[in-house]
């Protein structure tokens, strides 16, 4: 519910009298003196955006608390943008005030122990909630303060729903099924937006429950639904700079838990040498996601992230290929819908080069076998 004219003119005036606006007995005496008269429902309304306010993400909460909501974006003063699985859409919602837009960035920074000021003017953030936040300050946001906010899902889809949402097709879900229950070692990949984390929850409820699932991300958005799953979260430095902790370590921390499968939610650096180094000590099944166009570019980005290690080419490839068998590429259709593209198979050429090689394509109701087929359908025969 979009809050009232007189609701936010009340919050406006609570926000320049009261000291504390979580001391719930001073807001409402403040509030009984504004309005003498004001009834249950009006109280409750002020008390909502007060919450949102102080707490929450102010005028964008209701946006945020939408299930259907994974992105929500602003491009400085004026209307707020969302995405709802259909590409970016205009929401209800404006912020015409830049100064109640810059404060807004501010707080849910400062909430976290990071600074956006000035002299800071960039800042990337993960609240409480797992709700991943990154805000630009003017001038190098010359339009405004920008803010774009990633939702974690609020639930996790099983693979039948995403047959039905039409993600993929029936025999598509057949065959993600027999890579999880193999213990392939795979990696999820597309671009941004294309539902990879979706994907990756879905897959990782499929995991056997005596099977001891630890997970490594920066923001809690994985929701595997698996009765036996340790998340682990990175840490950013505080304002002093101190305090951080980093993907690389966690993913060595998470070698000593005991896994039966690792999982790294996302890899964008240097930390995806200690996963293939995990995958490559006898923990098969694991599974990351990366952001690539095209899966043919999967190898070339593996290979920039591991330079970002020291690891020279040959050893990058030599590990990948070691430790990774398969991969499942996500694409954004042109209507907006999130759908699996195809699934690969990661050999290598003559020259010890890592390809990945197509071996399905998926569209909506079926699968077509590809080059790699026959490959992945061997890595997939039963045990003798």
């Amino acid at each position: 519910m979009t809050p009232s004219p007189t609701a936010r003119s009340v919050v406006a005036d609570l926000r320049r009298e009261l000291p504390d606006l979580t001391d719930g007995l001073a807001v409402a005496a403040s509030v009984r003196a504004h309005d003498p008269l004001a009834g249950p429902g009006s109280l409750l309304a002020i008390w909502d955006l007060l919450r949102s306010e102080v707490g929450g993400v102010g005028p964008l909460q209701q946006l945020v608390e939408d299930p259907d909501v994974s992105d929500v974006l602003v491009n400085g003063p004026g209307p707020v943008w969302v995405d709802r699985g259909r590409g970016a859409e205009r929401s209800g919602v404006h912020i015409d005030d830049e100064s109640s837009l810059r404060r807004l960035a501010q707080r849910l920074t400062a909430s976290v122990g990071r600074r956006l000021d000035d002299a800071c003017p960039c800042a990337d953030v993960v609240l409480s909630d797992g709700t991943r936040v990154h805000a630009v300050l003017p001038p190098i946001a010359a339009q405004g303060t920008t803010l774009s906010l990633r939702v974690p899902p609020r639930r996790t889809f099983h693979i039948d729903e995403l047959v039905q949402r039409r993600s993929m097709p029936s025999a598509g879900a057949d065959l993600l099924r027999r890579i999880v229950e193999h213990r392939l070692s795979f990696v999820v990949s597309g671009g941004t937006g294309t539902g990879k984390t979706t994907l990756l929850s879905s897959l990782l409820s499929l995991v056997p429950p005596a099977e001891r699932i630890v997970m490594v991300e920066d923001a809690a958005e994985l929701r595997p639904d698996h009765p036996h799953v340790v998340r682990l979260q990175t840490r950013h430095d505080n304002a002093e700079g101190a305090g951080a902790v980093a993907m690389s370590t966690l993913v060595r921390e998470a070698l000593r838990m005991r896994p039966d499968r690792i999982v790294v939610g996302e890899a964008r650096g240097p930390e995806v040498l200690d996963l293939l180094t995990a995958l490559n000590t006898g923990h098969d099944g694991g599974a990351v996601t990366i952001h690539t166009n095209r899966i043919e570019h999967l190898p070339a980005r593996f290979e920039a992230l591991c330079a970002l290690a020291g690891l020279t080419r040959d050893a990058a490839h030599s590990q990948l290929a070691a430790a990774v068998q398969a991969a499942v590429h996500l694409r954004r259709r042109d209507d907006g819908r999130r759908q699996v593209a195809g699934v690969a198979v990661l050999d290598t050429d003559s020259s010890g080069r890592v390809r990945a090689q197509p071996a399905y394509a998926f569209d909506d109701r079926s699968l077509t076998p590809l080059a790699a087929a026959p490959a992945l359908d061997r890595l997939l025969l039963p045990e003798s």
